[in-house]
């Protein structure tokens, strides 16, 4: 049975567990943080010493997989639960903003509609659902972004297009949709910024005759989006739109310890959204304070995929279409 609900629907919870979750911590956020850059940092020495064979490729695909997962840093950080203080937050917000090709004055504006519109295709629009509602074209897309490079070949539709329109002063949809007029020339400024680090970078690869500069800390956005890609797009793909239900829009899964570290506990999404003040190391202990609550979560990424390819080819014929998961207590809400 579906409900149309017209505030946000959130599972009974215990408050006192609630504020213990809470509880956020400088410890913790800099433990992930230290292992992060440390896995960057091996991978990318690895890469060095052994390039120009086959180990080289192997170790610059490892090292840009791990850092477009500098994505689900900016994530947390941008709802200042990575760490306690303040400071920290916003300090590692810009750099993984930056790492992960998302200018952070229109992502702190546009994650701010989207957790309050998840998929939502009216107004406002939630321009972060991935494709936004072009769900014909849905698959080849998704194709061309776990693929190495693939990206490059609809470079107008990629998030770096749009930094560099932004830097030229050009207003796009998504700025006059989202941006607050005052904090525009603020995004613009920042977007310049990107695209002179940029060309610094090629610059400096040229001056050196070396890939290497560029594959590290431009080109990863285009050659190893693919693990961090493939759970982003589960995050919603399939489900419905324009509902106020999280548990109707939004996809709960287990995952692989290592995953589940570099993906900063996002495979939990669904409880994310509803309780988006949880840092994410507990939300796996909240998800289970409430899961008797929830549709039944995927048992990995294959199994979440098992469900969304389907859903994606009925789409494309009929884009009403989408998964109806079965929500316990539902005739209760």
């Amino acid at each position: 049975m579906e409900v149309k609900l017209d505030k946000w629907h959130k599972c009974q919870t215990d408050i006192q567990i609630l504020k213990e979750l809470s509880k956020k911590s400088d410890i913790k956020g800099l433990q992930h943080i230290s292992i992060f850059f440390g896995l960057l940092i091996l991978t990318g020495v690895l890469a060095y010493l052994t390039w120009g064979t086959m180990w080289g490729i192997f170790w610059i695909l490892v090292y840009g997989n791990i850092y477009c997962f500098s994505n689900a840093l900016w994530h947390e950080t941008g709802h200042r639960t990575a760490f306690k203080s303040n400071y920290l937050n916003e300090f590692f917000y810009y750099v993984s903003c930056y790492m992960a090709f998302f200018e952070p004055i229109r992502w702190r504006y546009t994650h701010f509609i989207h957790h309050g519109n998840t998929y939502s295709t009216e107004n406002p629009y939630d321009h972060e659902i991935e494709y936004g509602n072009d769900l014909k074209n849905t698959i080849p897309k998704l194709i061309k972004e776990i693929i190495p490079f693939g990206n490059l070949a609809y470079i107008k539709n990629d998030i770096s297009f749009e930094v560099i329109k932004h830097s030229l002063g050009i207003e796009t949809k998504v700025m006059k949709d989202s941006i607050p007029d005052k904090v525009k020339p603020k995004s613009i400024f920042i977007s310049r910024i990107y695209v002179f680090i940029w060309l610094l970078v090629i610059l400096f690869s040229v001056y050196l005759n070396s890939w290497l500069p560029v594959l590290y800390f431009v080109l990863p956005h285009f050659y190893g989006k693919t693990f961090h890609k493939l759970l982003a797009f589960a995050q919603h793909a399939g489900l419905a739109r324009n509902q106020k239900d999280h548990r109707l829009s939004a996809r709960e899964m287990y995952l692989n310890p290592i995953l589940s570290f570099l993906y900063w506990k996002m495979e939990y999404h669904l409880t994310h959204h509803m309780f988006p003040t949880i840092p994410s190391y507990n939300l796996e202990k909240l998800h289970h304070h409430i899961k008797d609550q929830l549709p039944k979560p995927n048992d990995g990424l294959i199994d979440a995929y098992k469900e969304i390819i389907p859903a994606l080819m009925k789409q494309k014929k009929d884009t009403s279409y989408f998964i109806k998961k079965e929500i316990p207590q539902l005739q209760n809400v």
